[in-house]
């Protein structure tokens, strides 16, 4: 734990040196991300790039609406420079056709072939046109998933800036934990001490008791039904016998005031006999 607490510091560090370059990414702009493909750049790309820095380099951060109007706008810019070059070249050629010693003289049959070219070279140009969108198109796209993974990208750059902070709030209430965790010799539960293979066996050893108590609570659910008819059966018999109990005391009671009245003989059999149904229906009760 002593060498493992050393490195930390050394850790953080380098994640926070990693966390800074992350939040201070490069600026990007059309033709800083261009550079590699218009590589040597001509005059005019770098004066369009001068302008382009001082135009935007105040900016703190860019977004997909920035960029499509710098996008916009060069697109009029590059418009503008075409027009004028095509004047320009127009004009030169003009100027040099009728200075010319002798002068340039075109015929309507080459005009004609002139006409030809011109029209093969506008389908050629309209289909690179065609080609040229659809690449647009496709790198509109990437542009956008690049976007969206940028965001991702932000966001969770800011989650991994407070991950240090919340890795020293674990470590602390570890810690914590750990002192106030009561010792082996003195466990609140012994129970709650055991290593984890010893908690499984007895985990397992509870639910084994549990389903041998559930099959037994369901025999008994079982066996309830008949034990309660035969006793009620056995509840209706004691009546019967507790009736006919009162009847033979009563009988006894009457054999009783007989035997006082003179009725002696006749009364001692039938006692006799009475006795000897009531130890019957006694033995009878008992089983």
């Amino acid at each position: 734990m002593a060498s493992t607490d050393t490195d930390m510091p050394e850790a953080d560090a380098q994640i926070s040196s990693i966390l800074t370059s992350l939040s201070n990414p490069p600026a990007l702009t059309l033709l800083t991300l261009s550079k590699p493909l218009l590589q040597p750049a001509s005059p005019t790309h770098k004066r369009a790039s001068n302008i382009s820095t001082t135009s935007n380099g105040d900016s703190d951060s860019l977004t997909p609406a920035s960029l499509t109007a710098d996008l916009e706008h060069y697109k009029e810019l590059f418009s503008k420079l075409r027009f004028s070059y095509l004047e320009q070249v127009t004009k030169e050629k003009f100027l040099r056709s009728i200075t010319a010693d002798p002068p340039l003289l075109v015929e309507a049959g080459e005009n004609v072939a002139l006409e030809g070219e011109l029209g093969a070279a506008k389908a050629s140009l309209k289909a690179q046109k065609e080609e040229v969108a659809a690449r647009v198109l496709e790198v509109e796209e990437r542009a956008r998933g690049l976007a969206r993974r940028y965001e991702i990208f932000q966001l969770q750059t800011t989650q991994l800036q407070t991950l240090p902070s919340a890795i020293t709030s674990l470590s602390s209430t570890r810690s914590a934990l750990i002192s106030a965790r009561p010792t082996p010799s003195t466990p609140a539960t012994p129970s709650l001490s055991l290593p984890l293979p010893a908690t499984l066996d007895l985990l397992a050893q509870r639910r084994a008791q549990i389903v041998d108590l559930d099959a037994q609570l369901a025999h008994l659910q079982r066996t309830l039904p008949p034990k309660t008819q035969q006793l009620e059966r056995a509840e209706e018999e004691l009546k019967v016998l507790a009736m006919r109990k009162r009847e033979e005391v009563q009988k006894a009671k009457e054999a009783q005031r007989g035997r006082e009245g003179g009725q002696g003989e006749e009364l001692e059999r039938r006692g006799r006999w009475e006795r000897g149904v009531e130890g019957a229906l006694q033995a009878m009760s008992e089983v």
